[in-house]
């Protein structure tokens, strides 16, 4: 049957005698407006697929919930995409399938197993920004279907939250995703193509003061710290490394643990961020910390030179943790510093400062750094503690000295240095340094 369609005649459309009743719209050619026996009514179009010309029905709606006008206006877009060679029958039954391996989480997969595990080190710190600030917001979205509005929308709600730098961080990752599914032919565009961070970053300057370093030696093990954690950090002040590079040590890159003047921790090309090994000179103070650590590991002398981590995960002494957890702890003291001001930390030196403007674990590096200026240490040896690299031609083509001597020196003072500050000077030969218990006397390397 045929007919000029109207909205009257389409709003009281009945199937007679229960049979389905179907109407071709002389308006728009292939409409079809159907009404089935127990009065359901709805829309499709009628065309031959320009492949086979075999003759297909596409469905475009069920009425009311689509109207007469909005039925002919789909059919005309369904019939310009026929015009141009497509079965939009086809297409969409290819969406529908393709659409559930298109999500945002897919591609997250795809960026953390094929880039981000392979190319950076900073590998888990994107997979915990996925987690906590993206994917619970585009899980299921398609990716292809994300804009630049919805970049922005999402970042200034971290501003919002009173996160400003960790919303650059998160545009910085996004950004990275994208650009990975560029190359990958993914996507057609990047949405954060030239988009600007979402606030200003200031230089970091934070370094801890005496009465801090007095404070945070003394309680940065105390609850709701363990005290294994407090030893770490503790290790992180004294020898100026990374807390990634501190989560990740095996034991059996300590060496010569029984010797005060020898005792050295060497982390590998392959974990440090410039991707050259890094030999660590260990202080007293700092190889009685290493020794209490492996201790509190559990390792016998048996397994000492085995790739057990120093700082295993609680219940699974071979993995270690990560670098994020020495973040934690920091802000932990901090929180309890906090909550303790009015009460029975109030008064102690170091606490306010503390409090005001909170050191992280980065800062603990910054602290070394800048003393072991202020004792007159060179330049030159100072960036060796650090590891970072020499830029110039000589440093980089010809001096390849490793200053391990200069750096040892360098530990020592900022050791005593330490040793000064918290009182505990000239006990390393009785029994303990700087609260540290002394190391077994057997070799666990």
């Amino acid at each position: 049957m045929q007919k000029l369609l109207t909205e009257p005649f389409v709003r009281s459309a009945r199937a007679a005698d229960g049979r389905r009743l179907e109407v071709a719209d002389l308006r728009c050619a292939g409409l079809s407006f159907r009404v089935t026996g127990g009065g359901a009514k709805s829309w499709s179009l009628r065309f031959r697929d320009p492949h086979t010309g075999k003759l297909t029905r596409a469905t475009i709606g069920a009425y009311p919930d689509v109207s007469l006008h909005t039925a002919r206006e789909r059919a005309l877009e369904l019939r310009r995409e026929v015009a141009s060679g497509v079965n939009p029958v086809e297409k969409k039954r290819r969406d529908r399938e393709e659409s559930a391996s298109r999500t945002f989480e897919v591609l997250a997969a795809r960026y953390m197993i094929e880039h981000a595990r392979r190319h950076k080190k900073t590998a888990e710190a994107d997979q915990r920004n996925l987690n906590l600030h993206v994917l619970p917001h585009w899980r299921t979205r398609r990716f292809d279907g994300i804009g630049r509005g919805d970049v922005i929308a999402l970042c200034e709600g971290l501003v919002a939250k009173g996160s400003p730098i960790q919303a650059n961080r998160v545009q910085a990752l996004i950004s990275k995703m994208f650009s990975f599914a560029l190359d990958a032919e993914l996507v057609d565009a990047n949405p954060c193509a030239r988009l600007k961070k979402r606030s200003k970053e200031r230089r970091a300057t934070r370094v801890l003061s005496d009465d801090e370093i007095r404070l945070f030696w003394r309680r940065i093990g105390d609850p709701p710290n363990s005290a294994r954690m407090g030893q770490a950090l503790r290790l992180v002040l004294l020898t100026g490394v990374r807390v990634g590079e501190l989560a990740g040590a095996e034991i059996r890159e300590f060496e010569r643990l029984h010797d005060a003047d020898q005792a050295a921790w060497t982390i590998p090309a392959a974990r440090s961020k410039n991707g050259r090994a890094h030999v660590v000179p260990l202080s007293e103070p700092a190889r009685r910390i290493v020794a209490d650590l492996i201790e509190r590991a559990g390792v016998t002398e048996r397994e000492g030179a085995t790739a057990r981590p120093l700082l295993a995960l609680p219940g699974n002494p071979r993995r270690p943790i990560d670098g994020h957890a020495l973040s934690v702890a920091m802000i932990r003291f901090g929180n309890a510093l906090r909550s303790a001001k009015g009460g029975e930390g109030r008064g102690e030196p170091g606490v306010e400062t503390w409090t005001l403007e909170r050191p992280s674990a980065h800062d603990l590096r910054r602290t070394l750094a800048t003393r072991l200026a202020a004792l007159g240490v060179p330049a030159e040896d100072v960036s060796a503690c650090l590891n970072h690299v020499r830029t110039s031609v000589t440093a980089r083509h010809y001096d390849q000295y490793d200053r391990a001597r200069e750096k040892r020196t360098a530990l020592r003072m900022w050791a005593e240095e330490v040793s000064n500050l918290t009182g505990e000077l000239n006990r390393c030969g009785a029994g303990t340094a700087l609260g540290v218990a002394s190391p077994p006397a057997r070799s666990l390397l």
